[in-house]
């Protein structure tokens, strides 16, 4: 959940059973791709308000009501375009260890509210031009089962050169991902960056 600018937005919402105030619903959702964790229906009703507008890569086979727009990796609503005054561009997503292949038609959205562009990797590896992209925020998968395990999700940190990266999309109950670990090597190598551990839900 990001808020700004009297806006809030959420990126693939995977809530617990509570309910959710309404101050904290979405005026915007983004959806990075099909798997359940990322694309969860329940959470998607229980966050939504009846106004939100929906980003929706086009290969997510879930029909949304309402206002939902289909979008693709080079995708970009700023300027005249954006929603709700939000700036937001698609970027693409890739899988592969050596070879970058489509993460399944998945993608990842960079957002900027109040002048912070917040970038979400969505599942994702190293993907090209990514050093390009600039982003005062990054949020990036440590997962293991995602292309990034914590030393790639650190080389991705390090060619973005955000002035803060978050690691996300891992279970700490799993045991096999250590973000301590992402947060050592992001910080010998890239002593700019701040790295900010999240408490999860």
């Amino acid at each position: 959940m990001i808020k700004g600018d009297d806006r809030v937005i959420y990126i693939d919402p995977y809530l617990p059973a509570e309910d959710i105030p309404f101050e904290d619903m979405a005026d915007i959702l983004l959806i990075t791709q099909e798997h359940d964790e990322h694309c969860h229906p329940d959470s998607i009703r229980k966050v939504r308000k009846p106004d939100a507008t929906t980003l929706v890569p086009e290969s997510v086979s879930l029909e949304f009501r309402g206002d939902a727009r289909r979008v693709t990796a080079g995708d970009s609503l700023v300027g005249e375009l954006s929603i709700k005054g939000v700036g937001i561009e698609v970027v693409p997503a890739y899988v592969g260890k050596e070879i970058p292949e489509p993460a399944e038609g998945g993608v990842g959205y960079i957002v900027e509210v109040g002048g912070i562009r917040i970038y979400h990797a969505g599942d994702t590896g190293i993907i090209q031009g990514m050093e390009s992209l600039s982003v005062d925020v990054a949020l990036l998968p440590i997962g293991g089962t995602s292309p990034m395990d914590e030393e790639k999700a650190a080389e991705a940190a390090i060619l973005l050169s955000p002035k803060m990266v978050i690691p996300m999309h891992y279970s700490p109950e799993a045991g096999n991902v250590n973000p301590e670990r992402f947060a050592e090597l992001v910080r010998s190598k890239a002593p700019n960056t701040d790295v900010l551990i999240l408490d999860p839900l």
